[in-house]
């Protein structure tokens, strides 16, 4: 059977101030995210996503932070349809040309 394909948004708040560690363990994140998900804006990835691979993300991101000191949300949504989107100021897309 066909895994169904949802939509997600993660957003992750890493300790990095408190030691060099920390800034590692930044680096890591965003290196498991970028594996699975759109980089979106600094520390916001989005994308859709299989629960087979979404179950995949959520592990190798628990082998990575620090549970007392890190962040990490995800906002779950059926299908890239299901929510409504407003931009406010300059597009990502003007921003990189």
């Amino acid at each position: 059977m066909k895994d169904k394909i949802g939509y997600v948004f993660l957003m992750y708040d890493i300790a990095d101030e408190e030691s060099e560690a920390g800034k590692n363990r930044v680096s890591k994140v965003f290196k498991v995210c970028k594996k699975y998900l759109n980089h979106h804006q600094k520390s916001v990835f989005r994308g859709e996503i299989t629960p087979s691979n979404l179950l995949k993300l959520k592990k190798e991101l628990q082998t990575v932070i620090d549970k007392e000191l890190d962040f990490i949300t995800i906002i779950k949504f059926k299908n890239k349809n299901q929510f409504l989107e407003e931009e406010l100021g300059k597009s990502k897309e003007e921003y990189f040309l």
